[in-house]
């Protein structure tokens, strides 16, 4: 599954990145950046449940 992040809803409050940091993380500017676009068998689940906690709803999963 491919993670998709809507960036223009994003406001990058690092909840994904204490679920995935695996995955997400701010960069310097307190920026959202990807670390990977897809998923793995050991992340899913963390992935998921960043996916679920995003305030804003900025992040997907899609085949």
């Amino acid at each position: 599954m491919k993670i998709k992040v809507d960036f223009d809803l994003c406001e990058s409050n690092a909840l994904c990145e204490a679920l995935a940091p695996d995955v997400f993380e701010l960069d310097d500017d307190d920026y959202l950046q990807l670390k990977t676009e897809e998923t793995t068998p050991d992340n899913i689940e963390a992935v998921k449940r960043a996916v679920a906690a995003c305030p804003r709803a900025a992040i997907s999963l899609e085949d």
